[in-house]
This record gives C-alpha cells, sequence and structure tokens, in this order.
C-alpha cells in the first residue's frame, strides 16, 4: 500500500493595524486574489530585498574588497566587450 503525503503550508498569525488591513482588505478585493497572496508576496519581496541589502553590507565592510571609482568600473566594464 502506498501513501501520498502532502506537505501543507505553514500557518502564522500576525497582528496589523486597521489602516493597513483595511488596504490589503481593498487590494484583495478588487484583484480577486487572497490576502494571504499578497502577504506571502510582500514577504518574499522583503526577504529578496533584505538579502541584496545584508549582501551589498557584507561587501562594503569587506576589507579585501576593493573600491572602485565608478569611472574606473565604466573603464572595467568597456574593456570586456
Amino acid at each position: 500500500m502506498y501513501y501520498m503525503v502532502i506537505q501543507l503550508p505553514t500557518s502564522i498569525s500576525i497582528r496589523i493595524p486597521d489602516d493597513i488591513h483595511e488596504q490589503l482588505e481593498e487590494i484583495a478585493e478588487e484583484t480577486e486574489r487572497s490576502k494571504s497572496y499578497f502577504i506571502k508576496k510582500a514577504i518574499e519581496h522583503y526577504l529578496e530585498e533584505f538579502a541584496d541589502y545584508q549582501l551589498a553590507l557584507d561587501r562594503l565592510n569587506d576589507k579585501d574588497d576593493e573600491i572602485i571609482s565608478s569611472k574606473e568600473l565604466r573603464k572595467r566594464l568597456a574593456s570586456r566587450s
């Protein structure tokens, strides 16, 4: 006998201000999508942006990473063409 295991998404509970909830309700109704869809997309976007921010911060703080001017960057990029 075979069993199929279905993994359900994790459920979380959050508290948000009424004005944000109202905006979320409006956009969900206007687009005929769920509030969960927009919350998920917002979290995904935030995590991507945070990862980019953290990478930039790590590079900025890396003492071994060479810092060059925009002029030098353009020169190096042009030489690759």
